[in-house]
């Protein structure tokens, strides 16, 4: 199922509550996900993965003040 997201942008989300945002799912094997950041490159093995996260559409901003 990982293997759709192959080349796209996605977030993965860990079983331990933190994440990584703005990556790209490069390649993948039984084992392990190579994920690319602008600053990093990481090598994810899949047992510490809770969820992949694709976004779809980016998210409107909370108006902030009294006028629009």
């Amino acid at each position: 199922m990982l293997q759709e997201l192959l080349g796209q942008k996605v977030a993965v989300h860990f079983l331990d509550g933190t994440s990584v945002r703005e990556g790209v799912l490069e390649e993948l094997d039984e084992r392990f996900v190579k994920y690319r950041t602008e600053f990093q490159l990481l090598y994810i093995p899949l047992t510490s993965i809770r969820a992949v996260a694709l976004e779809t559409k980016e998210r409107e901003r909370p108006r902030v003040g009294f006028g629009h």
